[in-house]
């Protein structure tokens, strides 16, 4: 009997994509982004928080611009920065075609909300013109009123339907580089029209459970959302919607990428939750570890466990493993096998340094391979 294997996601097949130099869709990695919340006017304000989030491993920064003075601003925020910038757009045009010409990389906009004809021309014109891709954003609670006067709320085939008929606007225009989601604050209306919406079109979708809430209560209802829907395949950049710091927002987004081994990112700590078997204060070492760590991207996975009941098992599966012992000293492992003793006093300065040894290690042989392959490269052109 053939099984299928239980960590496998198959994902959605979909046209690709590209955001400046990033696809998404296809066969991309799933992307991960957020939004500033300074005034876009304050450019310098603005700069600081995007740079903060590229620092967190944002691969797009959404950037909103109401007026034209913010658009003015987002020409200079983009000359300051790395990432590929998302100006949101909700209904005046000549916005959108601004924010284009000034080198977004993507528009957030609703084509149905910008007028008629001849301004969403204006505006597919502007994106073609200058590389500029779109996204179709749908949200439950900015529904077209004639869609919610035929099915009485925001429900999953309303929602569907805006989306449509926005794609078809784009599509009629012969503009194809666009993306969709189609949020709602209640996790089982946003599952319900991004299941609905995955099987009525063959876009790339941004997903995100909008206006989730605070820091916990935003977390945990963006993961059971997002989680439904990448572990069925569905999404192909997600944004976290949170009432907190936006680099929060990366982090929560790639914790529940890397839960679904979707996307690989950063030092991921698995740790236990501590009982009375602890050898060592497991929680504030792990707190205070994770705090020490977060500067680090490269994928690399360390387990720091109490006692030696599970312990041994999680350090044979992670790169660097913690298993505490008696009399305050604890075994630590690598690549699986037990290597040396730590005291208590030098756990996490001790785990630290591994972890940057090890991904030093990993970093030069990452250049070695590229410096080979640059190398394979010259020599076939030549």
């Amino acid at each position: 009997m053939s099984v299928r294997p239980y960590r496998e996601i198959q994902r959605r097949t979909c046209r690709q994509i590209q955001v400046g130099e990033t696809k998404i869709g296809g066969d991309a990695p799933i992307t991960v982004q957020s939004m500033t919340n300074t005034l876009t006017t304050d450019v310098a304000a603005t700069v600081h928080q995007i740079r903060a989030l590229e620092e967190a491993g944002a691969d797009f920064v959404r950037v909103s611009c109401p007026d034209k003075e913010s658009t003015a601003g987002l020409k200079k925020i983009i000359a300051q920065v790395n990432v590929p910038i998302i100006a949101d757009i909700h209904f005046h045009y000549k916005r959108a075609i601004e924010a284009a010409e000034a080198g977004a990389a993507c528009l957030r906009i609703n084509p149905g909300n910008i007028g008629d004809a001849a301004r969403v021309r204006a505006v597919v014109k502007a994106a073609k013109d200058n590389g500029c891709a779109m996204r179709i954003g749908v949200n439950a609670g900015s529904l077209e009123r004639e869609l919610l006067e035929r099915y009485g709320e925001p429900c999953p085939e309303a929602m569907i339907e805006s989306a449509l008929n926005h794609a078809k606007i784009l599509e009629d225009n012969d503009f194809f580089e666009f993306k969709i989601s189609a949020k709602a604050s209640d996790v089982f209306l946003a599952v319900a029209a991004y299941q609905g919406l995955a099987e009525a079109c063959d876009y790339p979708l941004h997903l995100g459970i909008t206006e989730a809430g605070g820091l916990r209560t935003g977390n945990i209802k963006s993961s059971i959302g997002l989680g439904m829907l990448l572990w069925s395949g569905i999404g192909d950049t997600i944004r976290v919607s949170l009432s907190a710091d936006p680099v929060e927002e990366i982090k929560t987004a790639y914790e529940i990428l890397k839960a679904l081994q979707l996307r690989r990112h950063g030092v991921t700590v698995i740790a236990c939750p501590s009982c009375a078997r602890q050898q060592f204060q497991v929680i504030k070492t792990v707190e205070v570890l994770e705090e020490r760590l977060a500067h680090i991207t490269t994928p690399l996975t360390v387990s720091v466990i109490g006692c030696v009941v599970n312990g041994p098992g999680e350090a044979r599966e992670t790169d660097i493993g913690l298993t505490g012992g008696g009399s305050g000293t604890h075994l630590v492992y690598l690549s699986g096998v037990a290597d040396h003793k730590v005291n208590d006093s030098s756990i996490v300065d001790h785990l630290v340094e591994l972890v940057e040894k090890k991904v030093a290690e990993i970093e030069a042989e990452k250049a070695t391979e590229s410096s080979a392959e640059q190398a394979i490269t010259i020599a076939a052109a030549s």
